[in-house]
């Protein structure tokens, strides 16, 4: 009885929740608005929008000044997530110039396009277009170079949609200034290998999915092993972590179905 109960309600949680996942959305980093002359720029798509993103093969990418002065963004690499995640590393064409408004813009620009490329203020409570606003120097603040990362756990959580699965690490001595994690995942069996760019949420490192998207997916048992390189929005970066084993997130999981 108590099993058919909890069945129920995880159904009506499934139904509840998977309204909460959305077809389309894009983030833009970085997420700070003050960045150097030679700030570096990650467009991510998910699920729909990563349609947007591989378009950018084909495609030019700008920044637009308030009056009008375009500034080419040259793309670097393209990586795809393993869970409905693409994102997109771009550097301008040129130095920026200091105390300048940017906003975004696209060749061939669709309508449904420029919808996406808004972000919430939370300040103005209201949505706004993405811009950043340079500063009048030529680089951002170097990262600390002792900054280390360490193990925690793994975990998994079920919500409506499914679960979330990850390793969960630790970050110690970083500095105040937003920092990206060139992360490089390899499945040890298959020697596979996944890269993606993340960030610390309440200053952990989360390495793999929630129950929409996310950089990286596990299978049920196995060995994994992790390395990251940290790096502030210029891209500069300072040594690559050791390699850190870790089981999949799943290997001591037990379904509340019970299988």
């Amino acid at each position: 009885m108590k099993k058919t109960i909890l069945l129920l309600l995880l159904t009506f949680g499934i139904k509840t929740a998977s309204a909460e996942c959305s077809m389309s959305g894009m983030t833009f980093y970085p997420e700070q608005k003050e960045i150097s002359l030679n700030s570096m720029f990650i467009i991510q798509g998910y699920s729909f929008s990563q349609k947007t993103i591989n378009s950018f093969k084909e495609r030019t990418i700008y920044l637009e000044s308030e009056n009008g002065e375009l500034i080419k963004l040259n793309l670097q690499e393209i990586l795809k997530s393993q869970m409905s995640l693409t994102q997109a590393i771009f550097k301008p064409s040129k130095e920026l110039k200091p105390n300048t408004t940017y906003f975004l813009k696209y060749s061939d620009q669709t309508e449904s396009e420029g919808r996406e490329m808004t972000q919430y203020n939370r300040e103005k409570k209201e949505r706004e277009k993405v811009y950043w606003k340079t500063t009048n120097k030529k680089t951002i603040e170097n990262l600390n170079s002792n900054l280390n990362v360490e193990f925690e756990k793994t975990e998994v959580i079920l919500y409506g949609c499914g679960p979330s699965a990850n390793a969960i690490f630790d970050v110690k001595n970083k500095s105040e200034s937003e920092i990206w994690y060139k992360t490089e995942v390899v499945e040890i069996e298959t020697n596979k290998k996944n890269i993606y760019y993340i960030k610390e949420w309440n200053g952990k490192l989360n390495v793999g999915h929630g129950m929409c998207s996310g950089a990286f997916t596990f299978n049920r048992k196995g060995k994994y092993k992790v390395r990251f390189t940290p790096m502030n929005i210029d891209g500069k970066s300072v040594r690559t972590t050791d390699w850190k084993t870790f089981e999949s997130p799943f290997i001591n999981y037990k379904s509340p179905f019970g299988n």
